[in-house]
């Protein structure tokens, strides 16, 4: 064998030992190539995921906000008078307006009130199918000795809320459109250290709420 033979013999031999290098080399690329498309793949949808979320929670916001300005173009005439209060779609009325202390009488000055917001709120309900939730509240002063008609706070405001629901129905709003809830003295607006914050927190709010999908209103 010539000098030749064993240089061309010994090339040989190299190029043998170096392809399977090459090949692993090749195969861990494609490996880590692969990984890479996967990661940004998911990068990608997580993404598009997160746009998606901010949308939609922008459109609700816009919705909620549209929302609001349409009750509060209803009701200009009650609130520029100041005879009720809007605040994050619910409205509120003050108990002493309605109501006299621990009473669930009406006062004829809360009624003609009810009375002049039934014309925009059924507007309102209407247009957007809606209903229409009566929420008593009362402060946290237990009722007062002697009263028999009330076993507590929560019927205390259970009542009002009735009373309420009621003479909307009777002034004109239909009955499939407005439900009552009672709350006590839970959910107060204010301290009840004070007469001024127990007053605040004797109140009832309407508030406009979507008819649930399997509803089905009554036929008159």
């Amino acid at each position: 064998m010539t000098g030749l033979d064993s240089q061309v013999d010994g090339l040989d031999d190299g190029l043998e030992q170096t392809a399977p290098v090459w090949a692993v080399f090749g195969d861990l690329m494609s490996g880590l190539l692969g990984a890479f498309v996967l990661i940004l793949v998911g990068v990608m949808v997580v993404q598009m995921d997160l746009v998606a979320n901010l949308q939609a929670e922008v459109g609700k916001r816009q919705v909620e906000e549209q929302r609001r300005v349409a009750l509060e173009k209803a009701l200009a005439g009650p609130l520029a008078a100041g005879r009720v209060t809007l605040n994050n779609g619910r409205i509120g009325i003050s108990g002493n307006v309605l109501f006299p202390l621990n009473s669930d009488q009406l006062r004829p000055d809360g009624r003609q009130l009810l009375k002049s917001l039934v014309p925009p709120l059924q507007v309102y309900l209407g247009e957007r199918d809606d209903m229409l939730m009566v929420s008593g509240f009362t402060d946290d002063r237990a009722i007062q000795p002697g009263n028999q008609r009330f076993a507590d706070n929560l019927d205390l405001s259970a009542q009002r809320a009735l009373t309420v629901t009621r003479a909307l129905i009777e002034e004109g709003m239909p009955s499939y459109r407005v439900f009552a809830a009672a709350f006590g003295a839970e959910q107060p607006v204010a301290a009840n250290t004070s007469e001024n914050g127990r007053a605040l927190n004797r109140r009832v709010e309407m508030a406009p709420v979507p008819r649930s999908s399997d509803a089905k209103p009554a036929k008159p």
